[in-house]
């Protein structure tokens, strides 16, 4: 008989880290844990306000589903016992870590998919006045890319000037978590397109996106808030060249595995991306990645401390997690 626990993780972040909704300066996690004979699978869940979601409402959620679990459902029922989102996340990679230890084998293969190589992580900047921002990119200016979080007003535009004069070298992504206006966006892409951005994620807020089909796109953009599972495919057509790819978002690997193999036969582009979670939410995340064109899963690397037997990071280049921490 399998059994199913969850409880709260707290994991102190290195530095305060600031996007337009906020500062925070700990990252507290859901892991669930699913147990059947001796064996012990587990996931990792970042429970975020912005969906509604909170610790609380994701420990109940994960808890509405033991008894089931205990009675016989698998992954592939969880998929309709709980809707996308952190709560499902947490079982469904538990799940699959579960299954890989009981098979002796890793979660890729049982995906159907090559071992993970080293994949190259894209390093967050969090979001500071232009002078700051441009400090920190000069510090990071040796890695490959840079995402920077904005705010989502008039000072953007130099936030991103000074970190591409710090690192002209490095590949830029721009984060704006819907922080800019319908008004304002199309100034603000071609703004970003003068600094040689790459990728523009998530300018205006979801729901009110329906602007971005009525100008030409200087740079790519990225659907996060926007794109949740296979249902938001509709929504973010014509609008974006990318969707970012979250586990937390599609509520586990099971549904994202299925959001990619879409995503190709939509012409979309792929992303993947993270919370601020830790090496055990990342792990997971590294299967998708694989699929993926741009890669943000530098979680880890914003945090104090990190999980026993976490993912090897060497500058920004990622190793595939050991067995002993998933998978």
């Amino acid at each position: 008989m399998r059994r199913l626990s969850a409880k709260e993780n707290i994991f102190p972040l290195a530095n305060p880290f600031t996007i337009s909704r906020g500062t925070y300066t700990t990252s507290p996690v859901a892991e669930a844990v699913i147990e059947a004979d001796g064996v012990i699978g587990r996931g990792e869940s970042f429970p975020y306000p912005r969906y509604g979601e909170s610790m609380e409402s994701v420990l109940a959620q994960i808890e509405s589903v033991a008894d089931a679990i205990a009675s016989g459902a698998g992954r592939a029922k969880l998929q309709s016992l709980l809707p996308a989102g952190a709560a499902r996340n947490a079982v469904d990679c538990a799940f699959w870590d579960l299954e890989a230890k009981q098979a002796g084998k890793r979660v890729w293969e049982l995906a159907g998919l090559p071992e993970p190589p080293v994949l190259t992580t894209a390093y967050t900047l969090s979001s500071d006045t232009p002078d700051q921002m441009g400090t920190a990119a000069g510090e990071h200016a040796w890695r490959p890319v840079l995402k920077l979080k904005l705010m989502g007003d008039s000072d953007d535009a130099s936030r991103v000037g000074a970190v591409r004069a710090a690192a002209p070298n490095a590949k830029l992504i721009v984060d704006a978590n819907e922080g800019a206006s319908a008004s304002s966006v199309e100034r603000l892409c071609h703004d970003l397109a003068q600094h040689g951005v790459d990728l523009i994620e998530q300018p205006v807020a979801a729901g009110d996106d329906a602007c971005l089909a009525e100008f030409e796109h200087p740079v790519p953009l990225c659907a996060d808030e926007s794109f949740h599972d296979r249902a938001s495919f509709d929504v973010v057509t014509g609008r974006y060249a990318f969707i970012n790819i979250k586990l937390d978002k599609t509520g586990g690997l099971t549904e994202a595995l299925a959001v990619a193999a879409e995503a190709k036969k939509r012409g979309l582009r792929i992303m993947t991306g993270c919370m601020r979670g830790t090496s055990l939410a990342m792990a997971p995340a590294t299967l998708i990645a694989t699929l993926s064109e741009v890669i943000d899963i530098d979680g880890p690397l914003l945090l104090a401390e990190d999980r026993p037997h976490a993912m090897v990071y060497r500058g920004s280049d990622v190793e595939p997690p050991a067995r002993e921490l998933w998978g």
